[in-house]
Order: structure tokens, then C-alpha cells, then sequence
């Protein structure tokens, strides 16, 4: 798998080398971050910026490129053990669901699931977009999200979703064992979902307006319900 930016680049550099396989340059690199990479003890390539730009597909490589070992994701018993869940359902924009990622991290999530089809999860596209937290955070896939949901309430998981003409989440006291739902972008989280859910979420619109990107809307909901 290749993965590519200097920022995701650097933060594998600095925290997972072990993940670390191949290494391409494609421009010329400060002294001390050159330095950095070869004290990896990989052999590192310097590569023209078409080759680049065919390993990255065309992305924005900034220069930095790297072949990683393969994504491993957490099992849905392993997150069953952590806090603070995050549960996305049917989310398929990489963009979003990195942000997600990212943000989930930051504010202390013990886990990530994502339900939907597998298989067509672009884990690289979620590990550049979150900037590398998809590293730091346990995320798990699972195919039957109501299955699930119904195991994290037998060890005492309370089960929120987020939806339009939710609840304030000031209405409620949240415990580490909270777990909350977000939708898809286009069709948000089925009614069968949303009726085993403890409650509903929203945030309170001040202007006239649909809805917000699903990341903020994670953002804004997440902080309350970790910080009050």
C-alpha cells in the first residue's frame, strides 16, 4: 500500500516505522529530515515526479512517498472494550470519514466502526485525510450494524444517533459507555437503526439552513458529549 504527503509521511517517520517498507523521494529534503529517514535503515529511492505521480495516482505527494505494510483494522471484540464509540453508518466519502477519524481521536474516542461494505472501504484515502490518526485509533468494520448495536448494549453501551430534530445534547449526562451513530451523507441512518437507539441527537440550527457537513455536525456533537 502506498501512502504519500509530507505530513502523513513524517508522522509515520516519527511514530510507526515499523509500518514502513519502501521509501521514494521525489524532490530534495532538508538535511535533518533526510537524516530522520535514514536512520530507518530502509533503502531510499529517488524517484522522477512522474514515477511519483503514478505511485500516488496522481495525488498531491509533496515530494514524500512511502510503501507501508498493510492496514490491519481492530476486531469488533476489541472495541467493544473501549469508551466512547463512533459508530458510521453507510458513510462512504474518505474525505469525511478521515475527518471523522481525526477529530474522534483528538477528543478522546476509544474506537471507530464503520458499517457498510467492506470491501469498498478506501482505507488509504482515510489514512491521508486524517492525517495519520487512523494510526492512533482502533477502527473496526462490521457488516451487520444492528447485530452490533445490540452487543454494545449487552455490556452496557448507551446507543445515540445523530439526526435532524434530535435532542440537545445538554439534555443528557453521557457515561464513558456512550456510543453515538452517524449517518451517510446522502441517505443518513435507516429508521430500523434508529429505533434501537437510547436517543436522538440534533443541534440546534440559529439561521434557516438543511444540515451540516457530517463531519462538523460529528465535531460539535462529539465535544459535548465528552466535555459537556
Amino acid at each position: 500500500m502506498i501512502v504519500y504527503g509530507k505530513q502523513l509521511f513524517l508522522h509515520l517517520l516519527k511514530h510507526h516505522k515499523e509500518k514502513l517498507e519502501e521509501i521514494y523521494l521525489a524532490k530534495e529534503v532538508q538535511k535533518d529530515i533526510f537524516n530522520q529517514i535514514a536512520k530507518v535503515g530502509l533503502k531510499i529511492q529517488k524517484v522522477d515526479n512522474q514515477k511519483a505521480q503514478a505511485l500516488a495516482r496522481g495525488g498531491n505527494h509533496q515530494g514524500f512517498l512511502a510503501k507501508v505494510k498493510e492496514y490491519e483494522f481492530a476486531t469488533l471484540n476489541e472495541i467493544k472494550k473501549s469508551d466512547y464509540l463512533v459508530i458510521l453508518y453507510g458513510l462512504s466519502d474518505v474525505g469525511n470519514i478521515g475527518a471523522i477519524v481525526r477529530t474522534a481521536y483528538a477528543l478522546g474516542a476509544g474506537g471507530v466502526i464503520v458499517v457498510g461494505k467492506s470491501q469498498n472501504l478506501a482505507i488509504q484515502g482515510i489514512i491521508r485525510s486524517s492525517s495519520g490518526a487512523a494510526y492512533e485509533l482502533p477502527i473496526a468494520l462490521c457488516d451487520d450494524g444492528l447485530s452490533f448495536i445490540n452487543e454494545l448494549k449487552q455490556v452496557g453501551f448507551k446507543i445515540y444517533a445523530a439526526n435532524a430534530g434530535g435532542k440537545s445534547a445538554k439534555d443528557f449526562k453521557f457515561t464513558p459507555k456512550t456510543a453515538i451513530i452517524m449517518g451517510s451523507e446522502g441517505e443518513g441512518i435507516p429508521n430500523k437503526v434508529l429505533q434501537k437507539c437510547d436517543n436522538i441527537l440534533g443541534i440546534n440550527m440559529r439561521r434557516d439552513w438543511d444540515s451540516l457537513n457530517v463531519s462538523v455536525a460529528f465535531g460539535i456533537l462529539f465535544d459535548r458529549i465528552v466535555n459537556g
